[in-house]
């Protein structure tokens, strides 16, 4: 045991019930464990399902790229970047964690009839990137969450299994091994002191019965 025990009975009420306790609340840390890592891996899938998308659309739109710097007085790379990313909130076995939403960009300021449709294009293009990076980016913000909360239950539910658990059990052990021995002397005692206060309420004439044959009594 890590810290020495009382021996007595209330102290024997008092860690069964702390074993009744960690027994119920153990399965309860488990599942939320498995909660946790189902979780994690369907957002690490998402996650790299989402990445591969983004690497094929800025493999398919890095030709054009030269083409779009040429193009004076229109920031398209910057037309492109996201100038808010709207998300809301879910729960996740007790963790509140962000899930995306959309991303809002700047309003097109160049003139869509003097310019060439395929910079619209492009625009469009390399906003999809940004969008689906930003929604990557929320995804490992959940992962992170997630993780951060699943080592605290690992944590939890080691330190009921090979702590608490064993701990209480042992206390237990130890407790009623020593108020079984407190009873057995007890009756032993009890008998001792049954047999004495017999022989004494029998007295002297119970004695006089008792002598042996043959011999005579003054």
């Amino acid at each position: 045991m890590a810290k020495r025990v009382s021996l007595t009975r209330p102290e024997l009420k008092r860690q069964r019930d702390m074993l009744s306790r960690f027994e119920r609340y153990l399965p309860m840390l488990k599942l939320k464990q498995q909660q946790l890592q189902l979780t994690l891996r369907q957002i690490a899938a998402r996650r790299r399902a989402i990445l591969h998308r983004v690497d094929q659309a800025r493999r398919a739109f890095a030709p054009y790229a030269p083409i779009l710097a040429d193009r004076a007085g229109i920031d398209v790379q910057g037309l492109a970047r996201p100038t808010e990313i709207r998300t809301s909130t879910h729960n996740v076995a007790g963790i509140a964690i962000p899930v995306f939403e959309d991303a809002a960009f700047p309003p097109v300021t160049y003139s869509l009839f003097a310019t060439p449709p395929w910079v619209d294009r492009a625009l469009a293009d390399l906003r999809a990137i940004h969008r689906l990076q930003a929604e990557a980016d929320i995804l490992q913000q959940q992962f992170t969450l997630i993780e951060t909360e699943l080592t605290k239950i690992v944590q939890r539910v080691n330190l009921f299994e090979k702590v608490m658990i064993p701990q209480a059990q042992e206390a237990i052990r130890v407790i009623r091994i020593r108020l079984g021995e407190e009873m057995t002397a007890a009756v032993g005692r009890a008998k001792i002191a049954k047999s004495k206060l017999e022989t004494a309420a029998r007295g002297p004439a119970h004695a006089v019965e008792e002598a042996p044959k043959g011999v005579t009594h003054p």
